[in-house]
């Protein structure tokens, strides 16, 4: 049984919506946020990434740079490009790339259900990634960015998000990506017990994108309890800010390997070695893009190759083993390239998203890279089976397309 409530969203009024909104603050640089945002004060990466209100960029861990984000939070909320609506309500966001629409939910979501895993997740996270959003969380009692979570699909839940989508909507641009971004309000009393009603008749959520922030929110909220000697379990820090998407309506990018060397290993020698464990075949200079699950992309010296894992190299039984990120990981990375550590060894880079294959064409051809290795999606289904089972996905697995908008609705810890 998911808990979530309605919340008084702080947001920008429609005309600003496309001005303060932002790219989430991990997939960019911050030289990229203070280009992007140049000549534009009302900019949420002034928030987000505050060290860019410095000349020159400021070391996005300094104290002064959390203090900076205080000072800015205070001043979107003076000037007015960012109002508290009146009563608690849900939201409805809709986000449109390529002529596909994937409607989202807004809630307050528990930080109860966090700790005690009926949210669930399918990542490790870093203590030190976890710790500077909850400095950021702290510092600005805020959400200032919400988290990423699926859900199996529920009737109660698909009919208010049909009825929401039909009405007139609070805001609707396309941000400079390209992406189509709408969003509403559902302040009707009886929609909105619906919507509370509906989540509390699922079993789980599940974490799509965003574990460091949802690790920290919660830790945060779970933090202020402690500290709280009146507390009651009904206060605003009990929440954070979640959008909350239909699993069928996800669709989960593949995200791909490139790697700088072949471990010793000429081209020869390493195409004789994958042939032990994986069905080789040349397909040559035009992109190839893995055609089926098992089945992978290669990108050495000019040529594209098909690999096919060869039965009895993985257990379609196992919801780890059965995922070709385990596959590549074991038998190619680690068993030929001596690539052990994703996280930490500096031999291997991964590119996601909307990059595509012709970034990993680019990367070898440049000299850069040596080989590159794309991997055919993981689909919603393994990432449930996988976060039920309790296990946790190998390291860049997963890519989300579009992020999320930020800066949409901000749900303050305190009301």
């Amino acid at each position: 049984m998911a808990k979530v409530r309605p919340f008084k969203g702080l947001r920008p009024s429609a005309d600003l919506a496309p001005i303060v909104s932002s790219r989430p603050y991990d997939v960019l640089s911050s030289q990229e946020a203070y280009d992007e945002c140049l000549g534009n004060e009302k900019s949420l990466y002034h928030i987000i990434k505050p060290e860019i209100n410095f000349e020159p960029i400021a070391d996005e861990h300094d104290p002064k740079v959390y203090d900076k984000a205080v000072e800015q939070f205070g001043k979107f909320q003076k000037e007015g490009w960012l109002k508290q609506d009146g009563k608690p309500v849900y939201y409805l966001y809709a986000q449109t790339m390529e002529g596909r629409t994937q409607y989202g939910l807004v809630v307050a979501a528990s930080v109860e259900d966090y700790l005690t895993g009926v949210i669930k997740k399918h990542e490790l996270t870093r203590a030190d990634k976890e710790e500077d959003r909850m400095k950021h969380v702290r510092c600005l009692n805020a959400n200032m960015e919400p988290v990423f979570f699926a859900f199996e699909d529920n009737d109660t839940l698909m009919k208010i998000i049909a009825k929401t989508a039909q009405k007139p909507s609070a805001c609707k641009f396309t941000s400079a990506e390209g992406f189509g971004h709408e969003f509403w309000l559902i302040d009707d009393d009886a929609d909105i017990q619906a919507v509370t009603d509906g989540f509390a008749a699922l079993s789980a959520l599940y974490i799509a994108d965003g574990h460091h922030r949802t690790a920290a929110a919660a830790r945060v909220g779970e933090e202020k309890a402690k500290n709280d000697p009146n507390h009651t379990g009904d206060e605003e820090y009990n929440f954070f800010l979640a959008v909350c998407f239909p699993a069928s309506q996800l669709k989960i990018m593949d995200y791909n390997r490139v790697v700088k060397d072949l471990n010793g290993l000429t081209d020869e020698q390493f195409l004789n070695a994958l042939s032990e464990n994986f069905a080789v075949e040349k397909k040559g200079a035009e992109i190839y893009h893995p055609a089926r699950l098992h089945n992978f992309a290669l990108y050495l010296n000019g040529v594209w190759y098909s690999l096919t894992a060869k039965s009895g190299t993985y257990d379609d039984n196992d919801p780890i083993g059965v995922l070709d990120v385990t596959i590549s990981s074991n038998l190619i990375l680690d068993k030929l390239l001596g690539i052990k550590d994703l996280r930490r060894d500096k031999r291997i880079d991964f590119v996601g998203g909307l990059r595509g294959l012709g970034n990993l064409k680019e990367r070898v051809d440049s000299g850069e890279m040596r080989v590159a290795l794309a991997l055919y999606p993981v689909s919603m289904a393994q990432l449930i089976a996988i976060a039920d089972s309790g296990n946790i996905m190998p390291p860049k697995t997963t890519w989300f397309e579009p992020k999320l908008r930020s800066g949409l609705v901000i749900h303050k810890l305190e009301d």
